[in-house]
């Protein structure tokens, strides 16, 4: 029997994307949806249909976590392991879960029923310990939400029949400023874009010094004239605007917050700089931890295209054309790097592209692309509104406007906290009631970590720049057991592309294992300080390149955390494998030399004799 005999459910999936093979990851992702996993079938209908090689498509398949090979049961339990979700008692929760449904960790249980895992952070920080549940976002467990969800499971109740308040995800704003304090109509900022015109908004940008939101901090409106003023290739002229809505940053939320309340204000934005670089066609790249405001977001999707909020032509006005797409991701922290997106967006594996040449030039497809963070596109929506002028005003010279801070950990009132930027991260700590803080880790895993002498440093592109995450931690916590929980993540996240990361954050993860289980050294200290410069010169992409940071920062700022580890300053190897054998001297009676490795061997024999 042919693979063409049981895959029709995959026909109106390439129906509705038009075979168009940059949608493979969409068809990859829908179509697990049938069995619970990719079937081997359907990548041979896939492959055949598309056209592509089969080892593309499983390449693909192979590359997302969220993607899966092989059955891994009905219910496929997730939860989320950042170092916040730590801090609230995921660990027992699982292992909780774990022995009400008699399975192992990491396996699917003998009857295929259900399996049980960790993932990277799912950006529920703010209401953790969360975990997903086939894709579906759950929040506040206890351990009595973890009993009952033992109960539904055992009980095969479909997702649909669980309790709703399971599922409730708040916004948590605690702090509105400018952007979350205002009433923002849909439309009014395209409508203000185009009685400007398109150079005049770009006059407006550049008097604004907006400056990208996602982290990097790269000057608005020099990207978008880029893009405005690239030739299109290959014959076909088209221009792009992505929004980049994959916020795997551990510790950030902050997007997931406006793409609920604020997604007309995103959609304006994409809107209008679809008009002022000249491009035809927004895509929203939409992480796959987010999958359930993917409903919402095309229903207002379609209610803009009723009001002429997109389509052809948009607000009226002759000549715009404009619409959007939503693109789901599956779990890939490296495709929050704009070129990893790209190729995720095309239907490639997530792995970061060369540069040059950047996405202003060639970027979606080969063609002229502006990729902005959420918050960007809402501020520029700001800016067409009210001015650069206005916008200019707040904050400071160098970092203008407001940002948005992603506030968990030992604080009293985690959620999202707007701020004009040069506020001080004392005051930040006081507004949101972190009282005995020994650290931040501003920026998420890959930023930078505040020791209590900094607190009096400024959130701004010129002090402590930030993506938007801030993880606080009191003075009970370990710091070594932080940085050890992002050296993980970093080794399970790596894209494995390049040597460099592929190996050295697995490294990275041993010394600090082999410190943890109280073998560690000076020399496994010293190993981590070389790692860290090779991966920091060598790395492909900024994953490598920033993956020693927590680290490199707890290492230099709260040293004794991994002093009083040390067992001593000599090297001491992590397995000892004379005494591994212990147990098997024991049951055979033996304790020659022969049953000893080494200089326990010598010892052996020379009491022997």
């Amino acid at each position: 029997m042919g693979a063409s005999s049981h895959c029709d459910y995959l026909d109106p999936i390439l129906n509705r994307y038009r075979h168009r093979p940059d949608c493979l990851l969409q068809m990859l992702r829908e179509g697990q949806e049938q069995f619970g996993y990719v079937h081997p079938d359907a990548i041979d209908y896939l492959s055949e249909k598309l056209k592509l090689p089969r080892a593309r498509v499983e390449g693909v398949a192979s590359f997302y976590s969220f993607l899966h090979l092989q059955p891994c049961g009905k219910y496929r339990v997730l939860f989320s392991d950042n170092i916040t979700d730590r801090m609230l008692g995921n660990q027992t929760l699982l292992e909780r879960m774990c022995r009400n449904l008699w399975v192992e960790r990491g396996k699917v249980s003998e009857d295929g029923l259900v399996s049980i895992d960790y993932t990277s952070c799912t950006g529920m920080c703010d209401q953790g310990p969360a975990v997903l549940v086939n894709g579906q976002a759950l929040t506040g467990m206890t351990t009595e939400r973890i009993d009952r969800i033992c109960e539904l499971i055992r009980a095969k109740a479909p997702l649909s029949e669980w309790p709703s308040a399971y599922f409730a995800v708040a916004d948590n704003i605690r702090r509105r400023d400018v952007l979350l304090s205002g009433d923002w109509p849909a439309g009014e900022a395209i409508r203000a874009a185009i009685a400007r015109g398109a150079v005049a908004m770009l006059a407006e940008l550049k008097l604004s010094n907006l400056r990208g939101r996602g982290g990097a901090g790269f000057t608005t409106h020099i990207k978008w004239e880029s893009a405005r003023e690239a030739p299109c290739h290959a014959g076909k002229p088209a221009r792009y605007i992505v929004c980049n809505a994959d916020e795997g940053e551990p510790g950030t939320f902050k997007d997931r917050v406006l793409l609920n309340s604020y997604a007309d204000l995103l959609f304006d934005g994409m809107t209008l700089a679809g008009f002022t670089v000249g491009a035809a066609k927004g895509l929203v790249y939409l992480r796959g931890e987010y999958h359930y405001l993917l409903p919402a977001l095309l229903a207002n999707l379609e209610q803009r295209r009723r009001n002429g909020l997109l389509g052809s032509p948009v607000c009226s006005q002759p000549g715009f054309d404009f619409d959007i797409e939503i693109h789901l991701g599956a779990g890939a922290y490296v495709c929050g790097e704009e070129s990893a997106l790209l190729e995720s967006l095309e239907g490639k594996r997530g792995v970061p592209r060369n540069r040059p040449p950047y996405p202003v030039t060639e970027g979606y497809l080969g063609q002229p692309t502006v990729v902005n963070n959420v918050e960007t596109l809402c501020k520029a929506a700001l800016i067409a509104l009210r001015g650069g002028a206005w916008f200019s005003g707040l904050g400071t010279k160098q970092s203008t406007g407001t940002k948005l801070l992603s506030i968990s950990g030992d604080v009293e009132n985690p959620g999202i906290y707007e701020y004009p930027f040069g506020i001080s991260v004392d005051q930040v700590l006081n507004d949101c009631g972190a009282g005995n803080a020994q650290a931040i880790q501003v920026s998420g895993a890959s930023g930078v970590c505040l020791a209590m002498h900094e607190f009096s440093r400024r959130i701004a592109f010129e002090d402590v720049p930030t993506a938007g995450a801030f993880m606080v931690f009191g003075a009970h916590r370990d710091m070594f057991e932080v940085a050890r929980n992002f050296a993980h993540f970093f080794a399970h996240e790596s894209c494995g592309f390049c040597t460099p990361c592929r190996v050295g954050t697995t490294l990275v993860v041993n010394c600090m294992d082999k410190i943890a289980n109280g073998h560690g050294t000076q020399f496994e200290i010293n190993e981590i300080f070389k790692i860290h410069r090779l991966l920091h010169v060598a790395s492909h992409c900024g994953l490598g390149q920033t993956a020693c940071n927590p680290i490199f920062d707890t290492l230099q700022k709260f040293r004794p955390a991994y002093e009083r580890r040390l067992r001593s300053l000599d090297f001491e190897p992590a397995f000892d494998l004379d005494q591994a054998l212990a147990a098997a001297r024991q049951m055979t009676g033996r304790d020659d030399p022969g049953a000893h490795f080494g200089l326990a061997a010598q010892e052996a024999l020379g009491e022997k004799a």
